[in-house]
């Protein structure tokens, strides 16, 4: 098992500095993230991008209608209508028409008490506004442009498939595992071997996501490079993240699950109070 420094790695997942937007359950555990999550389903049931309850606005409505159509959806957030948030949507409104084909857009008065559930959704109440939050269709949140932006960076908001998987299980407060492989690597299930058995510990089983990514996938060509894979690699590569989106681990060849729990509690050590695993903190063991 061959492991690369990491330290010029370019994989870059949050969110344009809004990641406290797109993650949850901070400081939480893993077993406190499952318990909290059954918990809530207990609850009284909440507004969601599949499910909107009744009186949710048209922001909770158009995540709904993205996410069934396939496209991706951007959101224009504001609460007034000063001069900044007029000169933004004109900037929005003309960058959502050259995306027509590929997205669905909506415009969200937060200010608006309909729009309750798009607020607590996204914990906007405190958000500089105005806000252009960009949806895949997974639900996860591919960028974040707060206040100022141009049409090209929302243009360049849209995220490879891959990346998507990657990003919203991240966003969910999840391990990741990317393993890169295809019918002409080698050591392919070796290198699932470790991350198979990682996934199979009742410790990280509801807190850990494999995402596999084929190296010829032009489609993930942009993903590939940021992760530092080449696209004629010969070997499986396996790529350990944990939220917000660091990369703790790269493997070429087969896997170790005791290996990759050393990588997960080096990292809860050296990433500050709560470390990083799901929610912040990792499984405990």
């Amino acid at each position: 098992m061959k492991r690369s420094s990491l330290v010029t790695l370019g994989l870059v997942l949050a969110v344009c500095g809004l990641t406290a937007l797109a993650l949850t359950g901070c400081g939480n555990s893993a077993a406190q993230t499952e318990a909290a999550q059954s918990g809530e389903a207990e609850d009284q049931p909440k507004a969601s991008a599949s499910n909107p309850s009744p009186g949710s606005g048209s922001g909770m409505a158009a995540i709904k209608q993205a996410s069934e159509a396939g496209k991706y959806l951007f959101i224009f957030l504001s609460k007034a209508d000063d001069d900044q948030t007029l000169a933004m949507r004109k900037v929005f409104d003309q960058a959502m028409e050259k995306v027509a084909d590929r997205a669905q857009s909506v415009a969200v008065d937060i200010a608006d008490a309909s729009e309750t559930a798009i607020v607590d959704k996204f914990d906007l109440s405190r958000a500089p506004m105005p806000l252009v939050l960009a949806l895949a269709p997974n639900g996860a949140i591919t960028g974040g442009f707060p206040t100022q932006f141009d049409e090209q960076q929302l243009v360049d908001a849209f995220a490879t498939p891959g990346t998507e998987k990657v990003m919203k299980s991240l966003q969910d407060g999840k391990l990741v595992f990317v393993c890169v492989q295809n019918g002409t690597t080698i050591s392919n299930d070796a290198a699932l071997q470790g991350v198979r058995d990682f996934k199979a510990d009742v410790r990280y089983a509801s807190a850990t996501e494999i995402v596999t990514l084929d190296p010829s996938d032009q489609a993930e060509a942009g993903f590939l490079t940021d992760l530092q894979v080449p696209s004629d690699t010969k070997e499986a590569v396996t790529i350990f993240v944990v939220p917000p989106g660091q990369a703790i681990g790269k493997i070429e060849g087969a896997t170790n699950k005791d290996a990759l729990i050393e990588l997960l509690s080096k990292a809860n050590t050296g990433c500050g109070p709560g470390g990083c695993g799901p929610g912040g903190c990792g499984p405990r063991k």
